[in-house]
């Protein structure tokens, strides 16, 4: 193991694959490097020194403590580069203190094998030629226990070439770097990068075609982007090419053979009503609807939160929430086709409390059947997206909107409907994932999981996209007042409607009251979709230069964002709806 200066050639590497996938040293047991968008990303582990070079580049080294990153643009920079506010920061952490590997006892393949959590041992995983206890951590995993506990006893390289937004952050190597419990015997390491550098799969091939440039990317395998802020309120409804994407794993690719024959299955039987299939042309004879609905990821303005203390997912800006007009089937149309007559028997008197959706994907997701049967509810299966057929992208053939709900909620790639007497199985319903756990709890080992409901309903959001003067002026300087033009959006969940946005220059000393335009019109309790709003507003400059501002919303049940996010901070990151900040420059520096 090294501790002393090392020197990375582009081509030199021990391993070196394609773009898109991870580029390994076996003389490098704790080095990742990420090549993606003309981009190359270096996470380095407690070595003393690392140096990086590019044939025919000029040479970089730099010192790295625990799980260092950087972005070292190879071409041109483009819109994808992150914002300094959305970027993960590495907090400061009495753990972070470097470990020293080399005092770590070495252990074969067969003794990591030995610890797979059977019979009262503990979980021991191995990655990177360095050996790992993850006993304590299997119930914190946010794809579930369940998920991580496939590789126990076993090397992780196999799993993360499928699983690969373990490589979107530092994040996964800093927790890791907490459970090191030794070495693994080189040959044994050897024998894993040789496996790994003989697999031809690449399970992300079939993605989609996309154009990067409309989008912040935080990871592409899977792919996660969200659209700008500049252009984020530039659509009442959001183009298809810049709405926001959020995946789990890769996008499923279907041949045409498989879309022709391509069914829907519809699962009555714990009612006692059977199975029935429908195809997608039988689907397009049952009468079509069209519902314009927000969708917004429960993790949007996660990084956030990250300024006050370390969450685990993707550090969303305030750009992963998009609105489209969608066409499809009304999903109580489809349950009543099935069998299912009456609603209120089901759920009184047959105990059926829930539908469940699954998606291609994997995806298990589920909603009460209040929602899912009631006929304002405009729960619908989906094949259309703003009047063209559903992209591969947001879930084609089929997916499913539930307006109002978490985008988690509405699962792409549908391919079952069940109903059932419990919710859906799975991280994504039952599991840690999208559960809001209290602030003091950082642990899920000191609380019962099972015991706490998944996000369901969205709360009330607001945000501020485009500011301009109102009235040019050719100086100013710390103390004068100009008028803003201020405009963005807002959101609410349940379908309660937007009421009030406020804006505010002095952190909440006075408030000016904005015009809520388009989506204003939305009937009383069935708003799904965004609202756009634009006010002036008197700034003072500050003494920076600076002028600051913040948005908060009201709906119709007279829910108010927060002023910070402070007090509603959790372990996954999910919810943020505090005040949405923003500084401009309005003095430039001499």
């Amino acid at each position: 193991m090294l501790h002393t200066s090392t020197k990375i050639g582009f081509h030199s590497c021990t391993r070196a694959v394609r773009v898109g996938s991870r580029v390994r040293s076996k003389f490098l047991p704790q080095m990742n490097i990420l090549i993606r968008n003309y981009q190359v990303m270096v996470i380095g582990v407690k070595l003393t020194n690392i140096r990086v070079s590019f044939d025919n580049r000029d040479s970089f080294s730099f010192p790295t403590t625990l799980a260092v990153a950087f972005m070292l643009a190879t071409a041109k920079m483009t819109n994808d580069t992150v914002c300094e506010e959305q970027r993960d920061e590495i907090p400061k952490d009495e753990s972070d203190s470097p470990v020293d590997m080399e005092s770590l006892p070495i252990y074969t393949s067969v003794q990591v094998t030995e610890n797979n959590g059977q019979d009262g041992k503990p979980i021991w995983m191995s990655y990177g030629g360095v050996v790992y206890d993850v006993t304590n951590f299997i119930s914190n995993h946010p794809g579930g226990s369940e998920m991580i506990l496939k590789a126990a006893g076993s090397a992780i390289e196999p799993f993360w070439h499928v699983y690969r937004q373990h490589f979107a952050s530092d994040l996964p190597l800093r927790l890791m770097e907490r459970m090191a419990v030794g070495q693994l015997a080189e040959d044994d390491q050897d024998v894993i990068d040789e496996q790994m550098a003989e697999r031809e799969d690449d399970p992300f091939e079939k993605e989609p075609e996309r154009d990067n440039d409309h989008f912040i990317i935080h990871s592409d395998t899977p792919m996660n982007a969200e659209c700008p802020d500049n252009v984020l309120s530039s659509n009442y409804i959001t183009p298809g090419s810049l709405f926001y994407i959020r995946h789990h794993h890769q996008v499923p690719f279907l041949s045409e053979d498989e879309m022709e024959k391509y069914e829907l299955e519809i699962d009555l039987s714990a009612y006692g009503r059977g199975v029935l299939k429908l195809s997608l042309e039988d689907l397009k004879k049952m009468r079509k609807v069209e519902v314009t609905s927000t969708l917004q990821c429960s993790g949007n303005r996660r990084s956030g939160y990250n300024k006050f203390q370390k969450t685990s997912g993707t550090a969303w800006g305030q750009g992963a929430i998009s609105t489209a007009k969608w066409g499809g089937v009304r999903l109580i149309d489809v349950m009543k086709l099935a069998g299912l007559d009456d609603a209120i028997d089901a759920a009184e008197k047959g105990g059926m409390q829930h539908v469940r959706f699954y998606g291609l994907d994997g995806m298990e997701a589920s909603i009460g059947i209040e929602k899912a049967l009631n006929p304002y509810g405009d729960c619908l299966i989906c094949y259309e997206m703003n009047g063209e057929p559903l992209p591969r992208e947001h879930g084609s053939p089929l997916r499913m909107i539930v307006p109002g709900y978490v985008a988690v909620r509405n699962v792409k790639w549908l391919n079952k409907i069940e109903l059932a007497k419990t919710e859906a199985e799975g991280p994504w319903q039952r599991g840690l994932n999208y559960k809001t756990l209290p602030p003091s709890v950082t642990d899920a080992k000191e609380i019962k999981i099972e015991d706490m409901p998944s996000m369901i309903e969205g709360s009330v959001f607001s945000g501020i996209t485009k500011i301009k003067r109102s009235v040019a002026t050719e100086s100013a300087k710390p103390g004068d007042k100009i008028l803003m033009k201020v405009s963005g959006w807002a959101w609410a969940g349940g379908g309660r409607n937007i009421v009030r946005v406020d804006v505010t220059s002095d952190e909440g000393k006075n408030w000016t009251t904005a015009s809520v335009k388009e989506g204003s019109d939305q009937r009383f309790g069935r708003a799904w979709a965004w609202v756009f709003w634009e006010c002036e507003v008197n700034c003072t400059i500050q003494d920076d230069g600076y002028a600051y501002l913040a948005s908060k919303a009201l709906d119709s049940a007279f829910n108010v964002q927060p002023e910070s996010c402070e007090h509603t901070w959790n372990v996954r990151g999910l919810g943020n709806n505090s005040w949405y900040r923003v500084s401009t420059k309005l003095v430039q520096d001499a």
